[in-house]
């Protein structure tokens, strides 16, 4: 049972980096089986399609960002909120093909475009909640409809963010970026909205991440 499991884990991390390297289009069973140095038929033993290796794949990172929303509330200043950003970016880098590729992956397997879509749906009500946090510690002023915006702004970005890295000249959205710059870009979307004593961290980032 144990080599069962040990194969099955080695053919969902062999996965996951060939769909991130090579894209979910480009990436059949076959050639799967053939980086791990295994015949079809004993990775067919334990995914019965690539559909399945894409679906467990996709809960993994429906957990990681699930767990993620349920500690927004514990967001209370503006190095808490750079640190969610870089965790939230970490973990859609580390399952990038997800939103870069999600126009194919929703088009091929609708039931995960549903998931997407609810997934969505709860990142809108954690960024939110972590916008109305901020706002009650004083750390940003802001009325609710602004706040609000800066939710949705937040969620736009992140969901985005590996498309618009694969349109800028001289990057290369197949390959793994940089969480850490990206959570700085996207801190700056509450920049005009911060207290005074909460703006030296941002200070503090501009000088780390621009120079």
């Amino acid at each position: 049972m144990a080599s069962s499991n040990t194969t099955r884990e080695r053919i969902l991390q062999t996965s996951l980096a060939l769909f991130n390297a090579q894209g979910l289009a480009a990436v059949s069973t076959h050639r799967i089986a053939a980086e791990l140095e295994i015949s079809p038929g004993n990775l067919h033993y334990h995914f019965k399609a690539k559909q399945l290796i894409v679906d467990r794949l996709f809960r993994r990172f429906e957990d990681r960002l699930e767990l993620l929303n349920g500690s927004s509330d514990t967001v209370r200043a503006i190095d808490d909120l750079w640190l969610a950003l870089h965790l939230r970016f970490e973990a859609i880098d580390a399952y990038r093909f997800v939103y870069r590729d999600m126009a194919y992956l929703s088009g091929e397997y609708p039931e995960l475009g549903l998931r997407a879509q609810a997934l969505t749906a709860q990142n809108l009500l954690a960024a939110q909640a972590l916008c109305e946090t901020l706002v009650a510690a004083g750390v940003i002023d802001a009325t609710a409809e602004e706040a609000q915006m800066l939710a949705l702004q937040m969620v736009f970005t992140t969901t985005c963010w590996l498309s618009f890295e694969r349109l800028v000249p001289g990057r290369d959205a197949l390959q793994q970026a940089d969480p850490g710059l990206a959570a700085f870009y996207t801190l700056t979307l509450v920049s005009p909205y911060v207290s005074r004593e909460s703006r030296a961290y941002l200070d503090y980032l501009r000088g780390k991440y621009l120079g």
